[in-house]
């Protein structure tokens, strides 16, 4: 999140070069160059609370331990932008959604039970397709 309070993008260390940072296979999960699967996922969150900037720095930690440079972090500021809480039916924050790789998957809270969102997320299993 930056200053202003708008949404910012977090990257992992490595995009395919291909223009949006990643591509779908055929059986619609995304795939980086290196045959990794590629994570996208949603932090919505209200302003620059400390719960919510909490729940953005366990995010940050747990992906640079388990995806690293495989994941991009999209931060959704509901105060700046209500409406956008319904594209994912978001009904308190904060809330991670794992859009890529499908299913899509939600966990609420700041994200502060590493064991929790891994599971809640499904880090280290395989997707089932």
């Amino acid at each position: 999140m930056n200053a202003a309070g708008n949404s910012d993008s977090a990257a992992g260390d490595v995009h395919a070069a291909n223009g949006d940072g990643h591509a779908v296979n055929g059986d619609g999960h995304a795939a980086i160059g290196d045959g990794q699967e590629w994570w996208y996922l949603r932090l919505y969150v209200a302003g620059q609370s400390a719960k919510s900037m909490r729940a953005f720095a366990n995010l940050k930690v747990l992906c640079e331990k388990h995806l690293a440079g495989h994941y991009e972090i999209e931060i959704i500021d509901l105060i700046e932008n209500p409406a956008l809480a319904g594209g994912d039916d978001i009904l308190a924050v904060p809330t991670l959604v794992r859009r890529l790789p499908p299913p899509l998957r939600k966990v609420i809270g700041d994200l502060s039970d590493p064991a929790r969102v891994l599971i809640g997320l499904r880090v280290g299993q395989t997707s089932p397709r």
